[in-house]
Order: structure tokens, then C-alpha cells, then sequence
């Protein structure tokens, strides 16, 4: 599966890795539901961060299609909310 990071770049990542983002993706989630925006910042980080240290990075030129759009690092409570679906960022 690609990913790619708002801001960053895409990265390669294996399917098998979606059951520990999901757990993060629901963490999310629930944090924003709740408005805890320290909660949302840090588990926003640590999301990001699984995606860069079990993924592989593409080369900038690569323009491969994403299957997974992640925010950037920096975005708004208000900025991810728009881009949730019904099973959070992560499908699944």
C-alpha cells in the first residue's frame, strides 16, 4: 500500500501494518470526538511516526497513487476532521 504523508512525501507500506495503525486511527478518533487536542496532537505524532518507521520512503520523483492520505504533522483538529471518513483515517 502507498501512503502519503500531507507535506512529506508517500511511503510503501506493508498491508499487514494496518492493525497497529488502527489502533492508533481509533485513538484518534476518540480524542477528537472528545475534543482532547493534547491527546489528538501527540496521537497524531505517534501515528505519523509508525507510518515513517514501518514503511519504506518512495524517492520524491515517484508520483505513485495513494491508496492512504495521512495529514501533515502540523494540521488542525478541524483540518483532519474534514478528511475522517466513518472508520477514521485508516480504513479498516
Amino acid at each position: 500500500m502507498i501512503v502519503r504523508i500531507m507535506g512529506e512525501g508517500q511511503v510503501r507500506l506493508a498491508d499487514d501494518h494496518l492493525t497497529e495503525l488502527n489502533k492508533l486511527d481509533d485513538e484518534l478518533l476518540t480524542e477528537m470526538e472528545s475534543g482532547d487536542e493534547a491527546g489528538f496532537r501527540r496521537t497524531l505524532a505517534a501515528l505519523l511516526d509508525a507510518v515513517r518507521r514501518l514503511g519504506t520512503p518512495l524517492p520524491d520523483d515517484a508520483l505513485e497513487p495513494s491508496e492512504l492520505i495521512l495529514p501533515a504533522p502540523d494540521a488542525s483538529l478541524d483540518e483532519v476532521r474534514q478528511m475522517l471518513s466513518d472508520d477514521g483515517l485508516i480504513p479498516g
